[in-house]
Parts: structure tokens; sequence; C-alpha cells
């Protein structure tokens, strides 16, 4: 392996939590997993910082005396020559016939620190490699491919700026569950996408054969599957009005019916006043929105269908507590319909997590209760989630505490990073340092998916860019183009 350099003793060690060394090879760069050879075993180490010393230039009052002298000190001494490069680490464990233990005694001053052996530092990572392939960790020539149970099975968050990449890296998970093997099995997918960014699969000839889009022509919520919950969810209803509500619903079950036909069995029942009226005209504000209907469209089961991705484009829609509503009853049935054993295991992916999971008041929150549900209960039949957030701040703390799983892009925000930084077990000072100069695609993984946090570099998408993705210039030059045509067109 590549000698980087020896271990140095100083004032704070080597201690069995940090060492430094001398650098004496060029390539030691900061974020890079380094080893040490004992006789035990491998200890492994990240670099945490790099920095410089000079003893010449250790005494502040000698360089100031030295230059009002006008006798500059790299004149009289040889400064260059006591000028070295020195490496920060922190140690992350001890590697010993394939297992991963606490270091408990420190390197000794003076041994070697070398390249690490990427295939040691697979395992000590907890990489897989039939995982998802996600892209390659920094500074080494590692592919970063993590195991499904381990990302999906308790939940991810994927929080970052807009424009950092959130929308690229979650298409490359979808692509990396798309193309799995048969063999190994494959999830349902469904996302739940509030700009239409996901359409791109559907124009992607590869992708095209196993993806649905639903738009809002075909998304309807059929009245008779609708529960008491459900309207509880969407309506604020005392509990006589929940009482009587219940009643109607429990004599209407079993019919398929429109809004129309419920509001006119209500104004037509002996429901006394002013309950009657009060829920009638709630239902009456529901029917303004034009999601209802005598029957469900998709159906849950061929909207959850194993290695299909099912895309319910909710770009059409304006208002947030439409789109909330959507999202908290096919949330729910999606989850009730998995914990019979009707549909297969499914990846839920909510874009835009905070606008369907605030920690808000609960009527602007109409789906947060069923998100929380899944969160909290999910994993034990097999019912993922995928949080994808700019505004980790505005998401409902329960929700984001159940992702064990966080991955994290470029974040300005100093609320939001200190909100990562108590949201997210594991990550270090360094790491939420690093947030706010991350460049777009680059990415800290933290949680129950990795053995220990890493940075990597997303690989690039294989399905076709998203009509979406123009850049402001081209968008700029095709509406010129279209006025000009439109212009001429008239004549």
């Amino acid at each position: 392996m590549k000698f980087l350099g020896n271990v140095i003793s100083n004032e704070n060690g080597p201690n069995t939590m940090e060492f430094d060394f001398a650098i004496q090879h060029p390539s030691v760069r900061k974020g890079q997993f380094v080893q040490i050879n004992a006789d035990e075993g491998v200890i492994i180490a990240r670099v945490e910082e790099i920095y410089k010393t000079n003893r010449y230039f250790s005494r502040v009052e000698s360089v100031v005396e030295y230059e009002r002298g006008n006798n500059p000190i790299e004149k009289a001494f040889p400064v260059d020559r006591w000028e070295y490069l020195v490496a920060n680490c922190s140690i992350l464990g001890f590697f010993n016939n394939g297992k991963v233990e606490r270091l408990t005694f420190p390197p000794s001053p003076g041994s070697k620190v070398t390249e690490i052996d990427e295939t040691i530092l697979e395992s000590f990572l907890g990489f897989d490699k039939r995982g998802l392939w996600l892209g390659k960790i920094f500074h080494h020539n590692l592919e970063v491919r993590l195991n499904l149970t381990r990302l999906l099975q308790k939940h991810v968050a994927i929080l970052a700026m807009s424009g950092a990449g959130k929308s690229h890296l979650v298409g490359v998970i979808i692509e990396e569950l798309l193309d799995r093997e048969s063999s190994l099995g494959k999830p349902a997918i469904i996302v739940l996408d509030p700009h239409g960014e996901y359409k791109r699969f559907l124009e992607d000839s590869f992708y095209r054969r196993n993806t649905k889009v639903f738009e809002n022509e075909n998304i309807k919520i059929g009245m008779s599957d609708l529960k008491l919950s459900n309207f509880c969810d969407f309506l604020e209803l005392s509990n006589a009005q929940k009482r009587e509500f219940g009643k109607i619903l429990q004599n209407m079950k079993g019919e398929a019916y429109e809004i129309d036909d419920l509001i006119k069995t209500i104004d037509e029942s002996d429901i006394k006043s002013p309950i009657k009226e009060n829920l009638s005209g709630a239902l009456s504000g529901l029917k303004s929105f034009e999601i209802f209907g005598k029957y469900t469209r998709p159906s849950i089961d061929f909207l959850a269908r194993a290695g299909q991705l099912s895309i319910l484009d909710l770009s059409n829609f304006v208002e947030l507590k439409e789109k909330q509503i959507i999202a908290s009853f096919f949330a729910k049935k999606l989850f009730y319909e998995r914990r019979k054993g009707t549909i297969p295991p499914f990846l839920l992916v909510i874009e835009e997590a905070h606008q369907f999971c605030p920690e808000a008041k609960k009527e602007e929150a109409l789906s947060r209760g069923i998100i929380e549900t899944i969160a909290r209960e999910g994993r034990k039949f097999y019912a993922s989630l995928m949080l994808v957030s700019q505004r980790p701040i505005r998401l409902s703390a329960t929700a984001l505490s159940q992702c064990n799983t966080h991955i994290i892009l470029r974040v300005t925000n100093p609320y939001d990073i200190d909100h990562i930084g108590k949201s997210s077990e594991g990550i270090s000072g360094e790491l939420i340092k690093a947030l706010p100069s991350l460049r777009t695609g680059e990415a800290v993984i933290v949680g129950e998916a990795v053995n220990f946090p890493i940075m990597i570099k997303v690989r690039d998408k294989k399905s076709k860019k998203s009509e979406i993705e123009k850049t402001y210039e081209e968008v700029l030059v095709e509406f010129n183009l279209r006025n000009k045509k439109e212009f001429l067109d008239s004549f």
C-alpha cells in the first residue's frame, strides 16, 4: 500500500480517538480514509484536517522582531526546509478478521500510515456488492453500493437546498430499483410528485415499460372507498358530527356513490340542525376540489405493482389542501393493503415532504398523520418511506426522526443546518461544517445504511434528461422563438 507518512507525538496524542501524522506523500486529502497496520489488525481513520507547521514561525515575537529589523526571517534562516504538512485523523475503529471493533489502545508514534486497502474499506463501511449503486466515495476509486434492506426498511430522508441535486439522487435510486435483478425481488415504487419532475422515466425508452404516470384527470378518490377516519383527516368534525356522519356512511356501505349522493343523503336525513347543515356544507367545500368520484383511480393494486414505478403527478393541482388529501388517501390505502399483504412491499417517495408532512397545525397538515404512522410502523410491514425536502426544519420531527438514514446534499440555511445536526445521528461537526460547501451532486450519508458517515459523488443518471431540467437560457430562447413564430403566423 502507498506510504503516506508517520504518526507523530504531540500534546494531544496519539490517543484512542485521534492521531496526527506527518504527510510525506502529496496525494493525502481532507476526508480521505487511511490505515495503520497493527499486530492484531488494522486501525482505520479518516483525515479530518490538514495543516502546515513551521517552527521558525511558531514564536510571534521572533517573527515580528525580525520583520521590524528589515531582516526577514526567511532570509536569516532556512525556513523552507522546516515547513511540514500534518494531517489530523479521527480513528473510526479497529478492523480485525472482518469485524469492526472499538480501539482501546492508541497507535505508537512513528507508526506508518498508508492508503487504505479498498477491499477492507468496502467491508468496513458496510457496502454490499449487490446493493444500490449511488456513486463513488470521495478520494477513493470505490463504488458506493448500499444494502437495500439497510437503506429502505427503516426509511430514508434526502435533504438539500433547491438545486443541490435531490431529484437527481432520487432518480438514481429509482433507476437502481428498476434495474434490480428480478431474482432478487423488486419493490413497488410510488412517487408523490408535486412538480412533474419524474415523468422523464416515461420519456426514456428503457424505463418506459415499467413506468406509469397518473395526472390530474386520472387521479380520483372513490367516495365509497372513504371511511370515517378519512373524512376526519379532511374535515374538522365535532364528536356529534362524527357520530351522525358515521351512521350515514354505515347505511351507504356497499354502494358506489358520488359526493352529491352523499350530500343529498345527509340533506334528506333526520339529523338535527345545525349538525346537518354543517356536515352538508363541509362536504360541499370538498366537492369544489373535483378530485372525488364514484370510483378510485388508479386502483391500489394497479398503483402498487412489484418492479413498477407509479408517479402521481400533482403538478396541475393548485391547492395544497387538495394535494394533501390525495397524499393522505393513497398513503393510507397503500399502508392498509400492505398490512393485509395484498400488495408487494413498496417504497413511497414523497417529494417536497415538508408540504405533505409539516410540523404545523393539524388543519394545515392533513396528510401528516398517516405519513407519521408509516414512519413509525412501516418497517414491520416492509412499507418504506423516502422523504425528500429542501426545508428540513419545517418537516415533522416525528417523521424525520424515524428515517434512520439521512442523505444530505448542499444546505446553506443556518436553521436547516442546525436542525440537521440535531436530527441526524452520527454526523460529526466537521461534516456539518462541510454541508454549505458541497457542490451539486455531492452528498453526505449518515445512519443505518452505512457503518460510518461518508461523503460521495452521486453518479450520473441513466434515464433521459427531463424537460423540466432546462437551463434558464434554454427557456428564454424557446420562448422568444415561439413568440417569433406566432408573430409570423399572424400574417
